[in-house]
């Protein structure tokens, strides 16, 4: 018996522009895979990486999986065939400011841009701009990403059990965000800021990232409307932003796992899981040959 691969007989969805950030290449949380599966289903005329595709911030701990190179590749190989890449940089990707309004190609490296789509004006940027932690105290916002990393290491782990126990996976990193009110706030300033700067700037959308929070909302002031949009990421909610046929559409990943794919999830979080456990133990200075 013959078995095709879906995955080559499947015709690729041809999208006028693709809206992607925070990736965080490089860190234990990047669904790299996830993201490679989505990406080789799409055919993208315009694609924009809005910011910490590669997070640089955590670059030095030497983790970076064949599975997160082949996203590096497939990145490069739509500007080599034809589709039009801009790389945004954002404050876990900043190294690469120094390289701005480079071009190569059909691949760009800028901090912003401004496209037209069918009429109206669109405004891109990470939106690390907004963000005070990171602009006038850039030591605590790594060591909290550092912190934040280990918070997906842990949760990865947990929800390895928790679906051996047959229950749903659960997010800490959600949780704290909702039940902290700073957070709840910071959210809702960040995108009023982004709305209230577009307005003034007679743009029709604003397109954020940073905040790992996807939406496709209205937003309204007295001077005016704008469409506000954020990608979310691909630590948690696995998201992009398409626009297609003069419409925005939020992609969510969905994926259901195989068994050889689940004996190699259960292979991957027992790494995670013994790796968390070494960092923890090594940083109370506690002997791991006991």
């Amino acid at each position: 018996m013959v078995v095709f691969c879906r995955k080559h007989l499947m015709k690729k969805k041809i999208i006028d522009l693709v809206v992607l950030s925070d990736v965080h290449l490089g860190t234990y949380g990047c669904h790299a895979k996830e993201l490679l599966a989505y990406l080789s289903t799409i055919k993208p005329k315009t694609l924009i990486l809005n910011g910490d595709i590669i997070d640089i911030w955590q670059f030095r701990k030497s983790y970076f999986p064949k599975s997160h190179m082949k996203v590096v590749k497939k990145l490069l190989d739509f500007a080599s065939k034809g589709t039009k890449v801009y790389y945004i940089t954002g404050n876990h990707d900043e190294m690469l400011r120094k390289f701005s309004d480079t071009h190569m190609g059909n691949f760009s490296i800028v901090d912003k841009v401004v496209l037209e789509l069918d009429g109206k004006k669109a405004w891109f940027f990470h939106g690390d701009v907004f963000d005070s932690s990171v602009n006038h105290a850039k030591w605590i916002a790594k060591l909290g990403s550092i912190g934040y990393d280990y918070l997906i290491l842990l949760n990865r782990f947990i929800n390895w059990v928790l679906v051996k126990m047959g229950k749903e996976p659960y997010s800490l990193s959600k949780r704290i965000k909702a039940s902290v009110k700073k957070a709840v706030k910071f959210i809702s300033d960040f995108e009023n800021t982004a709305a209230d700067l577009a307005i003034e700037n007679n743009y029709d959308y604003v397109v954020c990232g940073h905040i790992h929070e996807p939406v496709i909302t209205r937003k309204e002031n007295k001077k005016g409307a704008v469409t506000y949009l954020n990608s979310g990421d691909w630590i948690e909610n696995l998201t992009a932003l398409e626009y297609n046929k003069k419409r925005w559409k939020l992609y969510r990943y969905v994926h259901e796992k195989t068994v050889n794919e689940e004996e190699e999830y259960f292979e991957m979080e027992t790494l995670i899981g013994q790796q968390f456990i070494t960092a923890l133990m090594k940083k109370h200075n506690i002997d791991t040959n006991q």
